[in-house]
């Protein structure tokens, strides 16, 4: 029995999605719940799974096709016994799946790419299933050079000088021209319309890290046992103090609606993830009601499901503050952009020790430096210090946040 395989259905804020990976050509056999294909949105990168046991029988939408919601984009046979009893796809199953009158076995989108480009496919290392070539793979391949022309025999009394590689002979200048990813494209629209749509500035502190750091150290054993193996970054030391921070300044917590300003009575915190295809920024909901602990672990389970592509459109959707940690990859300093509707947004940096002056005295100190980015038209320059100046006090008196002083 024939069946369809649909777009799943998105969010009112996700209008299409972009065709990014069929794992399964016609004719290969898969199993029930196995994913299919992989759908790039704005957002994430999602995964279709096999509604039932079947054989793929034809692909209706190619890799880099454009689908909207509940889209057809291919048909199977359903059924355990047409499963079992396909045969193994290879080169010769269809023309869409190979290059004809060899068996190397290419992606429709890596053949048509490689029409386009006059790439020979014979030449291209496949890295998909089986040796599959991918589209990225004909894209990312470049041409071998021509062979130089055979060079006059020197004289017998001449020593041959050495030979020399060809972009050192020829001044050769290798470049690679590569698509954006539909989120790639998306993240460089968004930031470039948070800075053309926003009165956006940004505002400077630092922080002694020594407190805290040495609260963990003297906690950190018994944190992870006591928490089932959740550790003690510092993490959700700021998430709790920012917390505080925006219930003492609400301006910092608003957005801008049309010509109101809506002012949120929850604290709804955006985390910033670093991912293969780029930064996305999941939610944890409701964070006042949260502790210490179940921070940490929401901040980890994001950053694992982020590596691995499973962070879904819903947990990126909302959110009243976002705090971003340049620092993890080594940042000094960062003026991070706004993530609209939002207001602000938290840039934390690398821990550094700096020579700072105590009491007179000089001292050695791990110092963080702080930023805070804000729309100005909500937020005034008073309302930002303050902000900031509660997230140090916090901070450096750890103290503060558990007793909400």
């Amino acid at each position: 029995m024939s069946n369809e395989i649909k777009v799943p259905t998105f969010p009112e804020s996700v209008q299409e999605g972009t065709i990014a990976t069929w794992h399964k050509q016609p004719g290969e056999a898969f199993a029930r719940d196995e994913v299919i294909v992989d759908i790039e949105t704005d957002k994430v990168v999602q995964e279709v799974p096999a509604p039932a046991a079947g054989v793929l029988k034809q692909i209706l939408k190619e890799e880099g096709d454009i689908v909207v919601s509940n889209e057809v984009i291919a048909i199977f046979e359903e059924g355990d016994a047409a499963a079992a009893g396909a045969p193994t796809a290879s080169a010769g199953d269809s023309a869409s799946a190979a290059t004809s009158g060899n068996d190397i076995i290419a992606a429709p989108a890596a053949k048509k790419l490689a029409e386009e480009r006059g790439i020979n496919l014979a030449l291209v290392t496949g890295t998909g299933k089986a040796g599959r070539i991918t589209k990225e793979d004909v894209a990312n391949f470049t041409q071998p050079a021509a062979p130089a022309p055979a060079a006059a025999p020197a004289p017998a009394a001449k020593i041959a000088a050495p030979s020399a590689p060809v972009a050192e002979m020829t001044g050769e200048r290798v470049e690679k021209r590569v698509p954006m990813t539909r989120l790639r494209a998306i993240i460089a629209e968004r930031l470039l319309s948070a800075t053309q749509s926003t009165a956006m500035l940004t505002t400077f502190n630092e922080v002694n890290m020594g407190p805290v750091m040495a609260l963990r150290k003297q906690y950190k054993d018994q944190f992870e046992k006591t928490h089932n193996g959740t550790r003690l970054g510092f993490m959700g030391f700021f998430v709790k103090a920012a917390v505080e921070a925006l219930r003492r300044i609400p301006a910092v917590n608003a957005s801008i609606d049309a010509n109101d300003i809506v002012y949120h009575g929850y604290q709804d915190i955006g985390v910033a993830v670093s991912t293969a295809k780029g930064l996305v920024v999941p939610v944890l909901r409701n964070v006042e009601n949260m502790s210490i602990a179940e921070i940490e672990n929401g901040v980890r389970d994001f950053g694992l499901r982020g590596r691995d592509g499973k962070i879904s459109i819903d947990e990126m959707q909302g959110g009243t503050f976002t705090i971003t940690n340049g620092g993890v990859f080594g940042s000094l300093l960062s003026t991070p952009i706004l993530n609209p509707p939002q207001a602000a947004i938290l840039g934390m940096h690398k821990i550094q020790e700096r020579p700072m002056a105590v009491n007179g005295e000089v001292k050695i100190l791990p110092m963080m430096y702080l930023a805070l980015s804000y729309d100005h038209r909500i937020i005034d320059g008073k309302e930002a210090v303050q902000f900031l100046v509660a997230i140090k006090d916090m901070i450096e008196d750890p103290a503060r946040i558990l007793l909400e002083l």
